[in-house]
């Protein structure tokens, strides 16, 4: 019998890199998110596809289950090592899905484009989660690592706030529902950001952060109760100031948009994937201009 996965995709609002000291982030799940379909099979394997959001095929391989089940990997391609790795775990954590099958066709299928950033992996995690029926948070942190602020998303339908308290994940959903929605945009900036090479350079460079922790979890809560979008930009204007100096790294409106009327956020991974644009006059012909052509409104984004 064929089976059918979904999960949702993700964006940080606000706590990125600081969510994995125990700050309070405000996370939000999107309207793309990625599908996983299984059916059974005797191959003995499982025929995997993966499909982009236009339909085209961005990965297809076939892999023993006696290699997911050992943890044989001898493919240099590295999503089948990843793919393998993956699987592995979720077998460790239920082996009676593997062991009891003779194998499966398995397709994903993405409602975002991949080079989006939204959630590629995560989506994938919590899918097969879902299917071996064990902990999506536990398959992570064992394959890929990470806050976990991503699977939170994946399982939830509206915002959330994720921290982490004494290693394990607490999610609070919220309701975060402003009236001026209307004047916040999300942008592409043209490249995918590599999360776990921005979070490894985050440890490696952070210093005592407590303080910041701290600012992080106000304007968290903060947030949620902004009335104006005065009020929302210049709580996220001043999450940007704290973060830059933390990071070592120039706000996305020094480097790229430094005569843009309103306030820009970056969101998650700092340098690529998409930022928020809040302005009060619709900024869509100004990114175009300067060769940003995926710029989504909220309302169109977030769930």
């Amino acid at each position: 019998m064929k089976k059918t996965f979904y999960s949702n995709g993700k964006l940080l609002l606000t706590g990125e890199y600081t969510v994995l000291d125990g700050a309070k982030a405000l996370a939000l799940p999107t309207k793309y998110g990625q599908y996983l379909h299984i059916t059974p099979s005797d191959s003995k394997t499982i025929k995997w596809k993966s499909l982009d959001a236009d339909n085209s095929i961005w990965y297809e391989n076939e892999i023993a289950i006696s290699d997911i089940v050992n943890n044989i990997i001898t493919s240099d391609n590295s999503v089948t090592q990843t793919l393998i790795t993956i699987l592995h775990e979720a077998h460790t954590g239920n082996p009676s899905i593997l062991k009891n099958s003779n194998g499966f066709t398995i397709t994903t299928e993405l409602t975002f484009p991949k080079h989006w950033g939204l959630g590629t992996s995560s989506t994938l995690i919590n899918n097969i989660a879902q299917w071996f029926s064990i902990d999506a948070y536990q398959l992570l942190w064992k394959s890929f690592g990470g806050s976990g602020y991503d699977i939170a998303c994946a399982q939830h339908n509206t915002p959330i706030i994720y921290q982490i308290v004494n290693n394990k994940p607490v999610v609070t959903p919220v309701s975060f529902i402003p009236d001026f929605t209307d004047k916040l945009y999300f942008v592409y900036l043209n490249q995918k950001q590599n999360s776990r090479s921005a979070i490894i350079s985050y440890r490696e460079n952070k210093s005592d952060i407590s303080n910041t922790v701290a600012f992080i979890n106000t304007t968290t809560e903060t947030l949620l109760t902004s009335e104006t979008v005065n009020e929302f930009a210049l709580l996220l204007e001043k999450h940007e100031t704290v973060m830059s100096p933390i990071l070592n790294t120039e706000t996305v409106k020094e480097v790229r948009f430094s005569d843009f009327n309103g306030i820009l956020k970056s969101l998650g991974a700092w340098g690529g994937d998409f930022i928020l644009a809040i302005a009060k006059d619709n900024p869509i012909t100004y990114f175009k201009d300067k060769g940003y052509t995926t710029i989504i409104p909220y309302k169109d984004m977030i769930l």
